[in-house]
């Protein structure tokens, strides 16, 4: 199912780096007390919205009926039965590709797809030469997931321009306001993140095309099986040009339990945790189970173990492994104490048989930390032990670094904007509210992280039941989908 030639332009329009932060989402958590948190859980607790429904400038109608079965509508679209999975150009994701643009063209967008995936829906501005507010979230998905990571973000923009656009009220933008999916945030087909958002701020390098999936197929192949070529010169033309970008703006759901704990529907998220991702191929004799003696194996699933109990020791309790050199401080270690998290997430051995001794052993590492330089300084902690095991035990040790994001800290005047924008929403919802819309930190990597690149961002989170996310359990109540609608119809009303 190619994308058509007529369904590309290849003119897209649009590096600006990001200080860091050291703080961590789960630290500077709440800015409510417990009371406060009681008296909001029941404020949205969907008590409040009965007796404003009715309301026109709420919207329901669109923001939250519509939306939902949108939501349901995409959370079926998936390459696999029985579970949702859309991975880079799958033939899921060109279904979904289709099915967003047309909901762009319903709300009265101008909508094409690049040569990467993505999917643009633009309105002009009433103001020749406006810079343009970029709003997104990603199309792609893990495998058995949830219908809300990525998907809600892109139909709550679309449903508040939809709104603007039934009222009249969409030509009287005085900037530019574009939507975009992006085609790839999870990095779950080449185990590299943010293809779509990184190629819009032209962060995404040329040697990127030679990425191969599982099955040795390239990005490069991939592409051009759907007609589509890229060169250097055409990645180029992907980019943003950032003189012409106001902003960019991310609905996502928290993917945590904060809000659902202290009883808010939505959060401002003042950072993003930063992130590496690392490929570990461990080499050694590959032999016969029964006659191969224990005392003359080299066997790289055993060190495999060992190097994997090492990294949860090492991310469970740094202050114990790193020493106060050149490569960490007593400050890095403090912050690393409340924010590091490292996974292993998957594993596999070649031959693969129960009676054979496997010749190669490969896993991946995922290590995050809102803290740069503390993640650093695990990473060549890490390292160096990962050696020592692999040469005490006479086997090889290759560590490939795949992905590397630094932490984001979201624009302060863009995310006071964004924090008026909830209240409002909240306000028009249930009426007057004493309490402040939470300020939180982010653990997980969204488009906005390779989008700072490019200009200024901010980020609204919505609550998720249980905190549950990247599986089918992952659930937002339908009066958090309206609200999360209502803040972006806000947030857009100020550009009136």
């Amino acid at each position: 199912m190619p994308i058509s030639h007529s369904t590309i332009n290849k003119n897209s329009k649009a590096p600006k780096p990001m200080c860091y932060s050291s703080i961590f989402f789960y630290s500077c958590l709440l800015l409510l007390s417990l009371s406060s948190a009681a008296a909001s859980a029941s404020i949205f607790s969907g008590n409040g919205t009965e007796n404003a429904e009715n309301r026109s400038d709420l919207f329901s109608e669109i923001l939250r009926d519509e939306a939902v079965e949108r939501l349901y509508e995409l959370g079926k679209v998936s390459d696999a039965s029985g579970y949702l999975e859309r991975t880079f150009f799958s033939p899921a994701s060109l279904r979904a590709i289709n099915l967003i643009r047309r909901w762009m063209e319903d709300a009265g967008l101008n909508t094409w797809v690049d040569q990467m995936g993505n999917v643009h829906g633009q309105v002009e501005g009433s103001i020749a030469n406006a810079e343009a507010l970029l709003i997104g979230s990603h199309l792609d998905t893990v495998v058995d997931a949830g219908m809300f990571d990525g998907s809600l973000g892109i139909i709550s923009a679309i449903s508040a321009l939809k709104v603007l656009y039934i009222n009249g009220k969409l030509g009287k933008l005085k900037r530019p306001v574009e939507v975009i999916a992006f085609s790839d945030e999870e990095g779950v087909r080449f185990q590299t993140t943010f293809l779509g958002s990184a190629s819009v701020a032209g962060i995404l390098p040329i040697t990127a095309m030679q990425i191969s999936d599982k099955r040795g197929v390239t990005i490069e192949d991939i592409l051009k099986e759907n007609s589509l070529e890229i060169t250097e010169g055409t990645l180029l033309q992907l980019k943003y040009d950032p003189r012409s970008v106001w902003g960019y703006v991310e609905v996502h759901i928290e993917q945590g339990p904060v809000l659902e704990r202290i009883g808010f529907p939505l959060g401002v998220v003042k950072g993003i945790a930063g992130q590496t991702r690392l490929k570990v191929k461990v080499r050694g004799s590959q032999g016969h189970a029964g006659t191969v003696p224990m005392s003359m194996r080299q066997d790289p699933m055993a060190a495999a173990a060992e190097l994997i109990v090492l990294l949860e020791s090492l991310c469970k309790h740094p202050e114990e492994h790193l020493s106060y050199d050149g490569h960490c401080s007593s400050f890095n270690v403090k912050s690393l104490a409340s924010s590091l998290v490292c996974t292993v997430g998957e594993i596999s051995t070649w031959p693969s048989a129960s009676n054979v001794i496997p010749g190669e052993v490969t896993y991946t590492v995922d290590i995050r930390a809102i803290d740069d330089s503390g993640r650093e300084a695990v990473i060549y902690e890490l390292s160096n032990r990962m050696y020592q095991i692999c040469e005490s035990r006479s086997v090889s040790c290759i560590i490939e670094r795949k992905h590397d994001a630094g932490s984001v800290v979201c624009d302060p005047e863009l995310s006071t904007q964004l924090k008026s924008a909830a209240y409002s929403a909240f306000k028009r919802m249930v009426g007057e509210i004493h309490d402040e819309v939470p300020m939180l930190m982010s653990g997980a990597g969204h488009d906005a992280m390779a989008m700072s690149r490019l200009t200024k961002v901010g980020m609204l989170f919505v609550r998720c039941r249980g905190g549950i996310s990247h599986s089918p359990e992952e659930h937002v109540l339908d009066d958090d989908v309206w609200a999360a609608g209502l803040a972006i119809l806000s947030f857009l009303e100020s550009f009136l």
